[in-house]
């Protein structure tokens, strides 16, 4: 049985296709240094001998086992050790394997609790997993979000006890709905010297101070402190990736603010403060 022909060089859509690649990655390698370039023929196309093919082959090979391109080239010049390359590689996988057990762990929690919560940590998800549906509106998920990207987890976790009370505390939740219709209408219509924003600003400390008392009866505050302690002796085991202050962070969150808006704000914290000062307030609560 005759063999089929057997080309003594082939051009680089043939080398291509062998290899499994393509053209342009192969004009890539060319560039960087990873492929010779073979002679042109007399048509100005290039032609590609067995030794190219068997090169080809292993830059592929190295390649889809994750290898970087230019550790491959390390590796082919002799000036490192492909152990060390392979080293990096199994780094890498590691941290590449965590970050897929991170995102199925969401999506896991997405699942069990059906609503965006569970896309939130652990630690906030789980502390308020088990309030009725409809107890957590939309609104307050955004505030837990922003205040996790900013604060963390367990700064989310802490104002997650906020969200506890008022869901079983009716009363507390319509004083919250007011103020919160209140702080928007301060908009630019509004003097900064308005009268009304003292008095505003008093009504949320009331407010404040009120569940944070309400937080003390619950028992959610001493469930909080074990969190706490637990989560301290794992201090400093996991970093932000973010590498963001919290201040940083607060700067680069935009707030659509009046002028009256943000001198309420001012005086808000600094009622709290002076609570503080006088030692009138629990100053767990902001």
């Amino acid at each position: 049985m005759p063999l089929p022909a057997i080309p003594r060089r082939v051009k680089i859509g043939d080398a291509a296709a062998f290899a499994g690649t393509t053209p342009r990655a192969i004009r890539h390698y060319h560039a960087i240094g990873l492929l010779a370039e073979p002679e042109r023929g007399s048509d100005d196309r290039r032609r590609y001998g067995y030794d190219d093919m068997i090169r080809l082959l292993w830059i592929r090979r190295m390649a889809d086992a994750g290898i970087s391109l230019e550790d491959i080239h390390a590796a082919f010049e002799g000036t490192t050790g492909i152990e060390q390359s392979l080293a990096r590689l199994e780094e890498s996988l590691a941290s590449r394997a965590a970050a897929i057990e991170a995102q199925r762990a969401a999506v896991n929690r997405l699942r069990e609790v059906g609503s965006p919560l569970g896309l939130l940590s652990p630690l906030v998800t789980g502390r308020l997993r088990d309030l009725p549906p409809g107890a957590l509106r939309s609104a307050d998920l955004d505030t837990l979000l922003v205040t996790e990207r900013i604060f963390g987890p367990l700064g989310a976790a802490a104002q997650a006890d906020r969200f506890i009370v008022l869901a079983i505390h009716p009363e507390l939740r319509a004083e919250e709905d007011r103020l919160a219709e209140a702080e928007a209408a301060l908009d630019d219509t509004m003097s900064p010297d308005d009268p009304r924003i003292e008095d505003l600003a008093a009504q949320r400390c009331a407010h404040e101070t009120a569940l944070a008392a309400a937080i003390e009866r619950s028992g959610l505050d001493e469930a909080l402190n074990v969190l706490l302690d637990r989560e301290d002796e794992h201090a400093g085991e996991e970093e932000d990736g973010a590498g963001m202050s919290a201040m940083e962070a607060i700067g680069k969150m935009p707030y659509d603010f009046s002028p009256a808006r943000v001198r309420y704000e001012e005086r808000v914290v600094e009622l709290f403060h002076s609570a503080d000062q006088d030692g009138d307030r629990d100053p767990r609560t902001c």
